[in-house]
């Protein structure tokens, strides 16, 4: 099997633990958190070659994926876990 990288808490470790209790309790940071799920998985089949796409196509996912990390970034930092 292989790896996929820049999955969230490879990206933010330091905040997996809240964002896996945000996914359970926060319906848009689920929702968000699967849209950059499903785009990195996509982009990662791009990448390998597994579904090819046009270069142009793989760096308007890039942009797409990093606005993702960006806006998730942001929610878990404004939604900080209750202790």
């Amino acid at each position: 099997m292989s790896h996929t990288p820049h999955e969230l808490a490879e990206e933010f470790p330091e905040l997996a633990n809240q964002m896996a209790a945000l996914r359970q309790s926060d319906s848009h940071f689920a929702k968000i958190a699967d849209e950059y799920h499903t785009l990195n998985r996509a982009l990662h089949r791009a990448e390998t070659n597994v579904e090819p796409t046009s270069d142009e196509h793989m760096v308007d996912m890039r942009k797409e994926r990093m606005a993702l990390k960006d806006a998730i970034y942001a929610y878990v930092k404004a939604h900080p876990a209750a202790s």
